[in-house]
């Protein structure tokens, strides 16, 4: 399906590339412009693109020229599960006791990895907080943390999207504001929006959550969810409903990538991603309709 232009779309979609778990990175690329996406959201990890392997500044810039063959935007996604230890899932983050270098260092290297994609944006969270430590404690290593990483972010000239995360120590817009208020609010520090998890855990409905985020929205993630419940669904499982989502993000005047967020679907990528943007195509035409 061919990319539309100019007034016909004001939206673009891309997909995660977590939810093609089972394909070669060229491949999942060449799907998805092959089903006319604008872009991708591109996790470092081992299997796809390894930010420490030897030899990730050719892999980079082989995948710089895929995107550009292709005409796909991206944005850097570093959310991996498995890539810092083997062992815990997630770990070690910002708020860890040990290994809390090796996530900073993951981050300056996202971050300069981006900057060779031209990639606008490097999305990462806060991790859980460990049970022994104290919430100040917590919000000062997190500030520490995002403030090194903004200097390496300053350096290049890459937007930062901090996304609050159900479970994580900073799960919501409350905890994003807090923390942009105690960075002094830097122009390179702005928000990534998963749309399921505003319905998962928000008090408020998603288009609230979206005209919330305006100001500082930089990334969105997009998935069906339901209330109370942190599960990545397809369009149509969960009980959002999107064209006022689409309204919201085009009254927000929104250009970046809208990203499917489907970590758990690699089994059927190819069908469920061709669902996916004719249902999002098609909530975005109703929109105007």
């Amino acid at each position: 399906m061919p990319k539309r232009s100019g007034t016909e779309r004001t939206l673009r979609f891309g997909y995660g590339t977590n939810g093609f778990g089972n394909h070669r990175l060229t491949d999942s690329l060449e799907l998805l412009a092959e089903q006319g996406y604008d872009g991708v959201a591109v996790t470092l990890d081992h299997d796809h693109l390894d930010p420490f392997h030897p030899d990730v500044a050719e892999h980079t810039t082989r995948l710089r020229r895929d995107l550009e063959r292709l005409e796909l935007d991206v944005v850097v996604e570093t959310g991996a599960r498995y890539l810092l230890d083997p062992r815990h899932k997630h770990h070690p983050t910002l708020l860890s006791e040990h290994g809390r270098a090796l996530r900073l260092d993951l981050l300056h290297r996202a971050v300069h990895i981006a900057a060779q994609l031209r990639a606008g944006v490097v999305s990462f969270w806060s991790g859980t907080k460990p049970d022994h430590l104290d919430d100040e404690t917590a919000w000062s290593l997190l500030a520490e943390g995002c403030s090194e990483v903004l200097d390496t972010a300053a350096e290049y000239g890459v937007r930062l999207g901090f996304e609050p995360e159900p479970g994580m120590f900073v799960q919501d817009l409350d905890g994003f504001e807090q923390l942009a208020a105690k960075l002094n609010h830097p122009e390179l520090f702005g928000v990534t929006l998963d749309i399921g998890h505003c319905r998962c855990l928000e008090p408020v409905d998603v288009p609230a959550c979206v005209r919330r985020a305006g100001p500082d929205l930089v990334n969105v993630q997009i998935d069906d969810m339901r209330r109370g419940v942190h599960e990545h669904l397809e369009f149509g499982e969960g009980d959002i409903d999107f064209p006022p989502v689409m309204a919201a993000l085009r009254e927000v005047g929104y250009r970046g990538l809208v990203s499917v967020e489907l970590p758990r679907h690699s089994h059927a990528a190819p069908a469920v991603a061709q669902r996916s943007l004719r249902f999002l195509r098609q909530a975005a035409t109703e929109v105007t309709a």
